[in-house]
C-alpha cells in the first residue's frame, strides 16, 4: 500500500487511506462533491463518521477528515502546494495529550504529527502527507479516533 513519490517518499495516498479506515465496521465515508448539498470549498475532502445506521450523523463531528486544499481561517498547513494532503484526527484525550508533547511546531512539515493548526485547542492532531516516519502512528491514531468515536456512540444509544 506505500507509494514511492520523488517528491513527498514513502507514504500512502488519500484513496489508499480511504480504503483502510473504509473497511473499519460501521464507518460512514463522506466524500462530497459537485451536486451535494455541501459549500463548494468541501468538494474533494473525506469526512469520517462512525454510523451503523449507515446515516449520515447530525449532532457529532466526523472522527476524522482529509482535506486537500486550504480553508478560509485555515491555511498555516499551505495544502495549496501540488499533492499536499492533512489528514486531521481527534483520537482521544490521552493520545492527543501525548502527542502534543512531541508534536512539531510547523504547521506546514510534511510528514510530521502536529496539533491542528486550528483545532488544536479542541483536541485534534494532525499530519501532512503521512510518510515514512509518521504513517504507522497516523494509522494508529485514526483507529484510536474510530474506537473513541465508537465508544461515544454506543454510551449515547445504550438502552436502559
Amino acid at each position: 500500500m506505500l507509494f514511492r513519490n520523488d517528491v513527498f517518499g514513502w507514504g500512502m495516498t488519500v484513496s489508499e487511506i480511504v480504503t483502510v479506515v473504509a473497511a473499519w465496521e460501521s464507518v460512514l465515508v463522506v466524500a462530497p462533491g459537485p451536486g451535494d448539498d455541501v459549500p463548494e470549498v468541501a468538494w474533494g475532502d473525506v469526512f469520517f463518521y462512525y454510523a451503523p445506521d449507515g446515516a449520515m450523523p447530525t449532532a457529532t463531528q466526523p472522527f476524522a477528515t482529509i482535506v486537500t486544499k486550504d480553508y478560509p481561517g485555515d491555511e498555516l498547513s499551505a495544502l495549496h502546494r501540488e499533492g499536499v494532503y492533512r489528514v486531521n484526527v481527534h483520537p482521544g484525550r490521552d493520545s492527543f495529550t501525548a502527542w502534543s508533547a512531541v508534536a512539531d511546531d510547523d504547521a506546514s512539515a510534511l510528514d510530521r504529527i502536529i496539533r491542528h493548526p486550528v483545532y488544536g485547542d479542541l483536541g485534534w492532531l494532525a499530519v501532512l502527507n503521512p510518510g515514512e516516519q509518521t504513517l504507522s502512528s497516523t494509522l494508529e491514531l485514526l483507529r484510536e479516533a474510530y474506537e473513541a468515536d465508537r465508544a461515544r456512540f454506543e454510551r449515547r444509544h445504550a438502552s436502559g
